[in-house]
């Protein structure tokens, strides 16, 4: 009973400590914002001015099946670099701004704290997740309705293609908790997360397309992964469009991205959340 009742009041403190700061709120309009733009230019670029374009050429279309998939996922595809990074700000921000000491003399358990830390975390990214399908669906299916294209709302698959897209962001939350613990330095942290999402893994899955044994390789990085469990992305479309097609199934894709989590969350554990605080 006394452990239940510190893991609800870890869980109540980690909340708080959320939502009594800016950040949380500053990150998500920020992916609104980004989500949204993107999804409504692809929107268009597939479904309206560039499909007119290709069609009176030689370039390759998406078939119409496949665009409200690859548009909807944009909410994951490209917006899952904010649950991560809130996730590494929230958790590096325990050790710049010393608040571990009075959350660890309230609840000695650093093993409670960190578990409630990433169940808050996840449903942040959850919501995260959520707020995103609402720019990627509503813009998305707005304008591919208007251009006479199926929005696949109709479609029992693409709900579950949602579903998962939700799940995809609330893990990529833990995964920053779990780099945030792993490397408490904030900005070594974020530059770090910066560096791999937005350079560093895209140019690993772009050079891992060009031969089969890159290829079974590629698709076991975090970002390949969460397309894989998602179910559709725009990088495993241009993927494709190369000749490259190998990818996870979706429940393999969601194991693997939960191991890059509890693989960074056990390491950063056992090395700086059991260390000394003042």
């Amino acid at each position: 009973m006394n452990v239940l009742t510190d893991a609800l009041a870890a869980l109540r403190a980690e909340f708080s400590k959320i939502f009594t700061v800016r950040m949380w709120w500053v990150l998500l309009i920020v992916l609104a914002g980004y989500v949204g733009f993107t999804a409504g230019i692809l929107a268009l670029v597939f479904g309206g001015v560039g499909g007119a374009l290709a069609s009176g050429g030689n370039a390759p279309q998406i078939p119409a099946a496949a665009l409200p998939p690859i548009i909807y996922s944009i909410a994951s595809s490209v917006g899952y670099v904010f649950p991560v990074l809130f996730g590494t700000l929230a958790t590096t921000a325990e050790f710049r701004h010393q608040t571990l000491t009075p959350t660890f003399l309230a609840t000695p358990r650093r093993g409670l704290v960190l578990g409630a830390k990433f169940v808050a975390l996840a449903v942040v990214g959850a919501g995260y997740g959520l707020v995103a399908l609402l720019m990627s669906v509503g813009l998305g299916s707005s304008i591919l309705a208007a251009t006479g294209h199926d929005t696949g709302l109709g479609d029992g698959d693409t709900w579950w293609l949602l579903a998962r897209i939700v799940l995809a962001m609330a893990i990529w939350a833990i995964i920053g908790v779990g780099l945030g613990a792993l490397i408490p330095s904030q900005v070594a942290a974020i530059v770090i997360v910066l560096a791999f999402t937005q350079f560093l893994e895209p140019i690993l899955r772009l050079v891992a397309t060009f031969w089969d044994w890159t290829a079974s390789m590629g698709q076991y990085l975090p970002g390949a992964a969460s397309d894989a469990l998602v179910g559709s992305s725009i990088f495993t479309t241009l993927g494709a469009a190369t000749g490259q097609t190998q990818s996870l199934d979706w429940w393999a894709g969601g194991l693997v991205l939960l191991a890059y989590a509890v693989v960074a969350g056990v390491f950063g554990y056992f090395t700086s959340w059991r260390r000394d605080v003042t």
